[in-house]
């Protein structure tokens, strides 16, 4: 076997081969790119006795890589050679160079020799790059893009909010039932940013912008908005008060640009994941849409060995608690690090799922009364729903409530049996 430690950077790579025995083989800086890659190729052809050799070690995975990226061009290329890559985590990196020497010192040839070494010594403790399809790729770039998009959109609106807040304070409560991503809203900002421009505002003007948002009550509507934008408030001088407007302009239209593009990808996100296979497994779990169906699948992926058990899955997820436990010491607490995608997307199934799953309810509704708060108790459900998906991919089916949650009822009915024969 030959192992490659691959030191990346934005325009080239330093790699390291070594033997089975740790003995290092070559050293090189290859370019990013086609020539980099076909460089790599020849650097291990080299060292296969005969191009017929050379095939079938790759074919054999018998080329193992250790990298610090888990995407790209290059990644493919290196998972199509038939190379086994491992995406290692920079931190996990940083703490086995740590065994080198403790100075600090670092440079891009040593850490592609701690890569080598890594992938030769530990690489059963590490997760090989996933074998996801091209369809999986392609739902998590937009579904990621969106999700992007609306964060970006809340950074944009909290700022709009915090100006309307220093000179304008009115048009927060005039504009608080629409909100501040509203199309109206935003169109009336627009309009006018400035205190007075806002109170000089014909209700009729609100009227029409409401009406464009095909809003309820429209008279009534406005009648409320154009009174909050004309009373009292503390103001701040004119040219401060210019600023602020045109500030707030500027983030309005932003924010117009921000719905606009959401809507656009949305309707990407939708395209995409509802030709993929597993798509009607996903929309038959509880609390699960298209979107958050499509953000599942983007951080789960679709390879079928990726997860060996429900548990690993949830690991994975970071639904399952973690153990700290040291002499006397045990603490069970939730998991740090994990992917805040997935661990956003689960949070909106399983606080959809309550309302919508009675089973779901009930397990919730159990956590509670054992005085779990709301947190620790939407995460249990979350990782129950995990387990329960893990199933459901595993055997193709779709999501049965009956079957996903009779074990927990009879579990409670058994629970509940000897709670009464012991009084």
């Amino acid at each position: 076997m030959l192992f490659v430690g691959d030191d990346w950077a934005e325009d080239h790579h330093d790699v390291e081969l070594q033997d089975e025995a740790g003995r290092v083989l070559a050293r090189r800086r290859l370019p990013e790119g086609i020539m980099g890659i076909a460089g790599l190729h020849a650097m291990v052809a080299e060292r296969v006795a005969g191009s017929e050799g050379a095939g079938e070690g790759r074919g054999d995975a018998s080329v193992v890589v250790g990298i610090e990226t888990d995407r790209g061009p290059w990644d493919e290329a290196l998972v199509a050679a038939g190379y086994q890559v491992f995406a290692i985590n920079p931190k996990q990196a940083s703490r086995f160079k740590e065994r080198y020497g403790v100075s600090g010192a670092r440079s891009d040839k040593g850490d592609a020799h701690a890569l080598a070494d890594m992938v030769r010594i530990d690489r059963t403790q590490l997760r090989p790059v996933a074998g996801d399809t091209s369809s999986a790729q392609a739902i998590k770039v937009v579904a990621r893009a969106h999700q992007t998009m609306i964060w970006e959109r809340t950074r944009a609106m909290l700022r709009l909010r915090s100006a309307l807040r220093e000179y304008f304070p009115a048009a927060l409560v005039a504009y608080e039932k629409l909100g501040l991503a509203g199309a109206d809203t935003l169109e009336l900002l627009q309009a006018a940013p400035s205190p007075a421009q806002a109170a000089a505002l014909d209700i009729e003007v609100v009227v029409a912008a409401l009406r464009r948002c095909h809003r309820h009550k429209v008279h009534n509507k406005a009648a409320a908005i154009t009174a909050a934008l004309r009373s009292e408030h503390l103001g701040r001088s004119a040219a401060v008060t210019e600023a602020y407007a045109a500030t707030v302009a500027s983030l309005s239209a932003v924010i117009v640009v921000f719905n606009t593009q959401i809507k656009q990808l949305e309707r990407q996100v939708e395209a995409h994941f509802i030709e993929h296979p597993q798509a009607g497994v996903y929309r038959s779990q509880p609390g699960i849409g298209v979107v958050t169906g499509a953000r599942l699948l983007a951080e789960f992926g679709d390879d079928p060995d990726r997860y060996a058990s429900a548990k690993a899955r949830k690991n994975y997820a970071a639904t399952s608690p973690v153990t700290r436990a040291s002499g006397r010491s045990k603490v069970v607490m939730a998991r740090f690090v994990h992917n805040d995608r997935l661990v956003d997307a689960l949070h909106a199934q399983a606080f959809s799922a309550i309302n919508g799953s009675p089973g779901a309810r009930a397990y919730y509704d159990k956590q509670r009364a054992r005085d779990v708060d709301h947190g620790r108790a939407l995460r249990q459900v979350a990782n129950r729903l995990v387990g329960i998906l893990h199933g459901c991919l595993k055997t193709g089916t779709a999501y049965d409530e009956n079957t996903a949650w009779t074990h927990q009822s009879v579990k409670a009915c058994f629970i509940s049996r000897v709670r009464a024969i012991r009084r």
